[in-house]
């Protein structure tokens, strides 16, 4: 299927396909052939399908020749029996499209990725395992490794470089040496993607600093890094000489959290590190060259110093923007490789999309979070808390994200304490009114008195597991253990699962909505009507005047926003868009304004230099 193909995109010239892609000296050789990977990170399950194909030609009119991505497991395989390879997910035609616009490609199939999702990638379900030691030989590990890998591995090995394939290199992993808490698993993920027909390039991709505890005998190693220093280099060249060498992330940016600012890298510092790396000699890839976004709730968190949720946008303030647009990290970038290059023409910049500012979308239909409880998964009764993983739902698979209502009664006032067991944000209310919140911080909580039973409520939100370090084992969400009243632990719950997935706001459908109140009760969903006459144009939801909470438009969840920034405006592409009538649901927390705005402009914050 690939032979219409087999040109190198760089060159032009025909190749033979009998030598992948090698590193026996300091130059690699695509082949037989010199080849200096000029690649350029682009993540499928970030970008709308329908755009695939206008960011992977943006992305060849800049002058990359490779295209990386990462797979991620837990989109994937959302439950242990259900595998997703279809529409946004479909992974054979994302790399046959760039086969097609002649780019080579890399592939980071994990089976932990990082990438700033929800566990790194990693499924929630297997959290389940109370003696789980994710990225381990943990036999509970390896096994759905190996069921996961079954289903995927064979997809993309007719799609290699020597079967006429643009897939010239694989990656074992991911930034094992900062985690490296088992001698022999590299070596178990490395066999099981060649016992399963990878025969290309293996490559390994570290910080400086644990090149050495990350590497695997047979793949190359490579090193992520923002400043290229002499010391980089070296250490590079002492555990490998004689190969060469590959900054597999060269981070053109850098990602945001919640409530601090939006992070940017000069442009003038981007291109003069990736001049200075090809002038070496050295092969690079661009993490990110289009960043996207983290749709639905794939985002994950930091952990150190303190926990710090990651926001929707996936921008990375790299050279093409979240939107697609060209930015003049974009333009500087191709004017180095047009002279780097050395080649007569780079193809045309395609055209941009148009943006529109629509008029806002008016809520004028207002669901009460209480009366959405009986379109959920449930309820189910237990005499403890019981954590999101280990819900009775979703087939046996416990929840993965979104929300959990936890209920139970009390007969008292009193003070309500957490202790460490709230993950990560809960809203507590006392029959059904407000009283406060219980972040993972905060520990103490005042329940007015009263003697006649009264329902307390605790709506736990899942904001994003870890997506690095140590403690990717210890990820649980929802609560995790007692809650004290009195220092006495509540007992006798009834608990309701809100993942919010579609299938649950398809149902709400049938809900019994009422007209926008004059002061509606908060958690609730608000729905609104959006027009968008014709054909339907990007843009950008802003929501001034609300607090927290999720939109979905035509039933897909677009993400979180928060106003607290830095983020204060969700890409909207058009795609997920209906020329006409488009539904907008908000579920918000606490406070909302009634109103939903669409501007032709991103808003990704108050901007700060990485430092």
């Amino acid at each position: 299927m690939f032979y219409r193909y087999l040109r190198v995109p760089a060159g032009g010239w025909r190749i033979s396909r009998k030598v992948g892609l090698s590193s026996n000296s300091s130059q690699f050789t695509l082949g037989g052939e010199p080849f200096q990977i000029i690649g350029g990170s682009i993540h499928y399950f970030r970008v709308p399908r329908a755009y695939w194909r206008d960011r992977l030609m943006k992305m060849k009119a800049c002058g990359i020749n490779t295209l990386t991505t990462y797979v991620p497991w837990s989109l994937h395989q959302p439950e242990r029996g259900a595998f997703n390879f279809k529409t946004q997910l479909d992974l054979v035609a994302y790399i046959s499209l760039a086969a097609e616009l002649e780019l080579w490609v890399i592939l980071r199939p994990g089976p932990y990725i990082s990438s700033e999702l929800d566990l790194g990638g990693l499924p929630s379900w297997l959290l389940q395992d109370d003696s789980m030691r994710l990225r381990t030989t943990y036999p509970g590990f390896t096994q759905a490794v190996n069921t996961f890998f079954d289903k995927l591995i064979p997809k993309v090995v007719p799609l290699q470089f020597k079967k006429g394939g643009p897939i010239i290199a694989v990656q074992v992993e991911n930034e094992y040496g900062s985690f490296a808490k088992d001698e022999s698993y590299m070596l178990f993920v490395k066999e099981a993607l060649q016992s399963r027909g990878i025969s290309e390039l293996l490559l390994t991709s570290d910080n400086r600093n644990a090149l050495i505890s990350g590497g695997v005998i047979g793949a190359i190693r490579s090193v992520k890094l923002q400043k290229l220093s002499q010391r980089d280099i070296q250490d590079l060249n002492a555990i490998q000489p004689n190969s060469p060498s590959i900054v597999m992330d060269y981070w053109t940016g850098w990602y945001d959290v919640w409530g601090d600012l939006h992070h940017v890298l000069p442009p003038e510092d981007m291109v003069s590190t990736i001049r200075e790396i090809l002038r070496r000699g050295m092969s690079v890839n661009l993490y990110m060259f289009h960043g996207g976004s983290s749709f639905g709730f794939m985002s994950g968190a930091l952990t150190n110093p303190s926990y710090k949720a990651l926001v929707t946008s996936y921008d990375y303030d790299a050279p093409l923007s979240e939107a697609g647009e060209y930015t003049p990290k974009y333009h500087l970038l191709r004017d180095l490789l047009h002279r780097f290059n050395r080649v007569e023409s780079f193809p045309d910049l395609p055209t941009l999309h148009y943006r529109e500012a629509y008029e806002p979308a008016i809520m004028y239909q207002h669901l009460s979070l209480w009366d959405a409880l009986s379109f959920t998964e449930g309820p189910f009764k237990s005499l403890r808390p019981v954590n999101m993983e280990s819900l009775p739902v979703n087939n046996g698979n416990g929840q993965s994200f979104g929300y959990t209502l936890y209920e139970t009664t009390i007969t008292s006032g009193g003070f309500l304490k957490s202790g460490d067991n709230v993950r990560d944000r809960a809203l507590v209310f006392v029959d059904r009114n407000y009283i406060g919140l219980f972040k993972r911080q905060s520990v103490e909580l005042a329940v007015p008195d009263g003697k006649e039973r009264r329902t307390l409520s605790l709506l736990v939100e899942n904001c994003g597991r870890v997506h690095q370090g140590r403690d990717l084992d210890k990820q649980h969400k929802g609560l995790l253990g007692d809650i004290l009243l009195n220092n006495i632990p509540l007992r006798n719950f009834t608990i309701y699962s809100l993942d919010m997935k579609p299938s649950f706001i398809d149902s709400l459908y049938h809900a019994p909505w009422k007209s926008l109140p004059e002061n509606p009760g908060f958690p609730g969903f608000f729905m609104g009507r959006m027009f968008a006459y014709g054909y339907p144009s990007d843009t950008f939801v802003k929501l001034p005047g609300w607090e927290k909470g999720v939109v979905f438009i035509n039933g897909l969840n677009l993400g979180r926003y928060w106003s607290i920034g830095p983020q204060q405006a969700l890409y909207l592409p058009s795609p997920f868009l209906n020329g006409g009538i488009n539904q907008v649901i908000v579920f918000e927390e606490q406070e909302g304004d009634f109103k939903v705005q669409f501007e032709d402009t991103p808003d990704l914050g108050m901007e700060a230099d990485i430092q």
